[in-house]
């Protein structure tokens, strides 16, 4: 087969033991590769009802059909467990030549089960796998980490890492490889660390053939030229920042842990601001044309510098009320050589910040503060508590779904979380095809598995049905599905005419298939279908599609309430999307839809 191992490697971490399973054919033409691979392969491997930082829940590492490639933006990989924020499906994607190496070893995927009873860094390459002593290493930064096993390994050795965040078992703490890159959500950073792993390094030294060079060539031109065009402009020059100034200008910033949807600080750090005023140069994703990556020199830090996007810079500055450069930028560091997801690290300090100024914080939690001067230094100062499990940190490295529940007194409302996993920088008040995508995904408050904005920023918004909605998110997701099983980025995404018709063309040139575009599409509906089944499976109910209690209210815009979504269109535009999906009103899937997709229940 041709763009395959047709392996997958399976490591067994309590035993030190591993070996190599047969990757049926079948399969990844269901499920492709990437995501929809892992989400196969984790409904395999997870038995019911595991707890997601025992040894039981494996933690997957997928590579793709489009790895190895040379196609613009395709050195991607996934990584998935069942998530410690959710208790339902976690998966993660990052971009580096760890992809590549994931499959020069020989396998499509890595499964790594069971748990180490001491610390340990696994290494995989062609004399199979070794289990070394990692005891040297705990403690360490995620770049520290990464260099001390560079000078160990020798050259060719690609490898993914936890911080303290991971050893510390936070539950959004994530797996940063590539010097800064993140598979930042859903805390599989905290399921590494529970299999006390600290690092997996991987070097490969094998090449996948593709069916088709001379077409594959052709089309390796053609996209790396349409992916220097107008689509990708704005990635290129400003990087993600640029949506700062956009949504403030849309009026749709979260600020202020979501009460307010505007601030008025946003120009001294845009990412305008910050090409401006700042050091800022560019990085690119292995085998990536678009260069959308801003590394920003920290003032007052030497030469320091730190990987800034949109979501990084909000949640860092507006949502926690912050509006200094140079603390963004440390906060944001911070993170990434802890290995925390910065989403979910904000917003949990937002909701802590909130609680403080509401003055619902017991007694027996506020002595266990640390000392601050500012609100900057208190957000440094959780940042660095909650890294260690030290003092307050300890409790907020739970993350704002399981301290609000602990807190009470109405915090839960303003603890804006989707199933566990805190929100995006997307105001779904003002952006309602958005809020559908937050409330059903079933990875929890997700931007990235829909696109949904992309419908509320058309000049058609205005006119959608809650129905169209509903129907919209349904093929954001399928669509999503497939690009993040394939992989492509999202970023390459407008730069296709027909995206399955060329992608299922390109997918036959490397295979060998006859996949129409229709099966790709399909393929997309079969992934989002069996992630569901998965996460009913683990305990799902209707319950957990909603938004929380704040979106429901009004928000403040310079002071003045606007308009806002309720919670009986929110329930409308779910009904309307179960069925699009052909799920019951519930959210069930019935047993005759799983039975087309060749899903077993």
């Amino acid at each position: 087969m041709f763009g395959y191992n047709n392996k997958i490697l399976i490591i067994d971490v309590s035993s030190k033991s591993w070996k190599w399973e047969d990757l049926e054919e079948d399969v990844v033409r269901d499920f492709i590769g990437g995501s929809g691979l892992g989400a196969y392969l984790l409904y395999q491997h997870c038995p019911i009802g595991a707890e997601p930082l025992s040894h039981s829940n494996p933690l997957i590492f997928c590579a793709s059909p489009l790895v190895g490639s040379k196609l613009t933006t395709t050195s991607k990989f996934a990584v998935v467990s069942k998530s410690p924020q959710t208790g339902f499906i976690g998966d993660s994607l990052s971009s580096s030549s760890i992809a590549l190496s994931i499959k020069g070893v020989g396998a499509d995927a890595v499964v790594i089960t069971g748990a180490s009873r001491e610390w340990i860094s696994l290494v995989v390459d062609k004399e199979g796998v070794r289990f070394n002593d990692a005891s040297n290493l705990l403690g360490t930064t995620t770049s520290a980490t990464e260099k001390s096993l560079m000078g160990t390994l020798g050259k060719g050795y690609d490898t993914a890492c936890i911080g303290p965040a991971g050893e510390n078992l936070v539950r959004f703490a994530s797996i940063s490889n590539d010097g800064g890159r993140q598979a930042g959500r859903t805390g599989n950073g905290a399921v590494m660390g529970s299999k006390k792993i600290k690092a997996i390094s991987f070097k490969g030294h094998k090449k996948i053939p593709s069916f088709d060079e001379n077409a594959l060539a052709k089309t390796r031109i053609d996209l790396n030229y349409k992916s220097l065009g107008e689509a990708t402009e704005k990635y290129r020059t400003l990087g993600t920042m640029a949506n700062l100034s956009v949504f403030e200008r849309l009026k749709i910033l979260p600020t202020g842990n979501f009460r307010n949807q505007s601030n008025k600080d946003f120009q001294n750090i845009s990412g305008e601001a910050m090409h401006t005023e700042e050091k800022v140069s560019t990085s690119h994703c292995a085998n990536c044309t678009i260069g959308c990556e801003k590394l920003i020199t920290i003032p007052n830090s030497g030469s320091e510098k730190v990987r800034l996007e949109y979501q990084s810079l909000f949640a860092m500055g507006p949502l926690v009320g912050i509006s200094d450069r140079e603390t963004i930028l440390k906060s944001s560091k911070f993170c990434d050589e802890s290995g925390m997801d910065t989403i979910s690290a904000g917003s949990t300090c937002a909701w802590f910040m909130e609680c403080m100024q509401k003055g619902i914080i017991p007694e027996s939690w506020l002595k266990l503060l640390p000392r601050y001067d500012n609100e900057e230094d208190l957000f440094a100062q959780l940042l660095r508590s909650i890294a260690e499990r030290s003092g307050i940190g300890d409790i907020l490295a739970e993350g704002s779904a399981r301290v609000s529940e602990a807190i009470g007194l109405g915090s839960q409302e303003f603890a804006m979380h989707v199933k566990g996993l805190e929100m995006p920088g997307y105001e779904p008040r003002s952006l309602h095809t958005m809020a559908l995508a937050l409330a059903v995904s079933t990875r929890g408050a997700c931007h990235n598995r829909s696109s949904a904005y992309e419908y509320d920023f058309s000049s058609d918004s205005d006119g959608y049905k809650q129905s169209s909605r509903g129907r919209m998110v349904v093929e954001g997701e399928d669509y999503s599905a497939v690009m993040d099983s394939l992989i492509w980025c999202k970023f390459v995404r407008r730069v296709f005419d027909n995206f399955y018709d060329e992608s299922a063309e390109i997918l036959n040139n490397i295979t060998g298939w006859d996949i129409d575009p229709k099966q790709l599409a399909q393929c997309g509906e079969r992934i989002n279908n069996l992630k569901k089944q998965f996460n009913i499976r683990e305990g799902w109910n209707r319950s957990h599609d909603n938004l929380p209690k704040r979106i429901f209210s009004d928000p403040l815009i310079n002071g003045e309430k606007v308009s806002s979504i309720s919670e009986s269109e929110l329930d409308n535009m779910i009904e309307y999307y179960y069925d699009a999906r052909g799920w019951t009103s519930d959210g069930i899937i019935p047993s005759e839809k799983l039975v087309s997709l060749g899903i077993k229940s």
